[in-house]
């Protein structure tokens, strides 16, 4: 049996703004901070208080938005906004989408998707304040030192919420008014139903405010209340990149913060970021200018950093990760990688093995115990257990055309600068000598050697470069070297 759902009828999400001061193509509620786009916030937000009915309104770049929004929350439902501008017309296409089957009863939530670190917890405060008190309306509000461009809260002298006066709209009395309205409601379903098809666009804007739902309610004996938050940050929204990046900062420094008391050092939250999708274990290590995005997993007693990029890779319990830019990997428990190492996706590193320094791995599995311990290639690959691939190494995977596998078995030593010529495989407890080029399978137990005898062009340098610095100095060396075969004198002014 299915456990009861206690949320809200509904939250509405709006999202149909341009956002012209962002100065992008993109659609700003499409602008991410913490690993999601703001309006992914907002939903995340949104589901977090059980709605039963999810709807967000949309407008501007309808069909991009509308993807995205799909992807992120397939069972919302997605309603376009019309010509009549204003909030209030946004939530009244959103309300008759919803009643389109049964009229909605109970509280209605609208939040926007912009206003990216609003979390449920005080979403849920808004919700429990409003029905234990019986209201028509509640409003998140919250009180700042510059109020500048934010609806002015207009209290009665008991204290009760008379109304909400947008800021060019406000008088000069009002303007000097630091309460100020989030923009974040509880309405009674029927309370606003009703008010919303008495609301005209009679103000200086032109638009259907959603503000004056306040009035009407209050007109027709509702209580309308507020929940003050000390938090201003929930309710910051984002409307331009300053802004943007200051809730991006914030958001992040709270994550980090979140993570310390979670049990997990940070060297230096000042350059370490971590997405809201990251999970760490205890006794993590992160060290300076790390960043750990999208579905990253650091496993307890890992040491990640300094000057590392991990996105949507697993690093297991114990693990080193140094100076490393890695993407879609999997690194098992006591692994060793870095500095200077590109985990490309696909990378699958065993336990307790290593992939040393400027190295790139890409679509490899390497075993339990092998390493790559620095300045190669591997790529489209399979590397058994304890193995060791020498310096300097690569899988050529690429005809030009097609990529190819390479199959390394166990206990595979390889001298330095092998190429191994795919396909081709490598049997188990084979070797290979420095400078090798396999392009044939390679038995158990083998060596496989390239050899070609050297033969020197004695003269080469004088011949084909005269007057270089190289000719020169051969010429010098090989005087010296005739100087020191002359026999010494027997007499003097004599040879023998």
């Amino acid at each position: 049996m299915s456990p009861v759902n206690t949320g809200p009828a509904a939250v509405i999400v709006l999202a149909a703004g341009a956002g012209t001061r962002m100065k992008s193509r993109t659609p700003k509620i499409l602008h991410e901070i913490g690993g999601r786009s703001l309006v992914g916030h907002a939903l995340h937000t949104a589901r977090s208080v059980n709605p039963k009915q999810l709807a967000l309104v949309v407008r501007h770049e309808r069909d991009l938005v509308a993807s995205h929004l799909n992807e992120l929350d397939p069972s919302a439902l997605i309603v376009d906004q019309d010509e009549l501008p204003g909030t209030g017309r946004a939530v009244e296409v959103a309300l008759e989408a919803l009643d389109s089957t049964a009229p909605l009863t109970g509280t209605v939530v609208v939040t926007y998707g912009d206003v990216p670190l609003l979390t449920g917890e005080l979403l849920s405060d808004l919700i429990s304040v409003h029905e234990s008190e019986g209201n028509a309306v509640t409003v998140l509000t919250a009180v700042l030192e510059d109020a500048t461009g934010y609806g002015r809260i207009l209290r009665d002298l008991d204290g009760t919420v008379a109304g909400i006066r947008e800021h060019k709209d406000a008088s000069d009395v009002e303007l000097g008014i630091k309460e100020i309205n989030s923009g974040i409601y509880a309405f009674d379903a029927a309370v606003l139903r009703d008010s919303l098809r008495h609301i005209t666009t009679d103000n200086a804007q032109g638009e259907k405010y959603l503000t004056d739902v306040l009035g009407l309610a209050r007109a027709a004996g509702g209580r309308v209340a507020a929940v003050v938050t000390s938090d201003r940050w929930q309710v910051e929204g984002a409307n331009d990149r300053v802004q943007l990046s200051a809730l991006g900062a914030e958001h992040n420094r709270r994550i980090v913060e979140a993570w310390m008391r979670a049990g997990v050092t940070v060297v230096d939250p000042a350059t370490t970021w971590i997405d809201s999708t990251v999970m760490i274990e205890e006794d993590v290590r992160l060290l300076p200018n790390t960043q750990l995005h999208g579905a990253t997993h650091v496993a307890r007693d890992a040491v990640v950093g300094p000057d590392t990029t991990l996105t949507d890779v697993t690093v297991g319990e114990g693990a080193t990760v140094v100076r490393t830019h890695g993407s879609g990997a999997v690194l098992g428990a006591g692994s060793n990688v870095g500095p200077f190492t590109y985990l490309r996706p696909g990378t699958v590193l065993g336990e307790t093995g290593k992939i040393g320094a400027f190295y790139e791995t890409k679509n490899v599995t390497i075993g339990r115990g092998s390493k790559l311990s620095h300045l190669g290639y591997a790529g489209d690959a399979e590397i058994g257990e304890d193995t060791n691939i020498g310096c300097g190494n690569i899988t050529a995977n690429y005809d030009g055309e097609k990529k190819h596998r390479t199959v390394i078995g166990s206990g595979v030593r390889t001298g330095s600068n092998t190429v191994f010529v795919a396909p081709v495989e490598v049997g188990n407890g084979a070797y290979t000598g420095a400078g090798a080029v396999v392009r044939q399978n390679v038995p158990a137990g083998a060596l496989a050697l390239s050899l070609a005898k050297q033969r020197n062009a004695e003269g080469w340098v004088a011949a084909n470069r005269p007057g270089s610095v190289s000719a020169k100095l051969a010429e010098e060396a090989a005087h010296r070297e005739d100087s020191s075969n002359t026999p010494a004198s027997t007499e003097e002014g004599k040879q023998p």
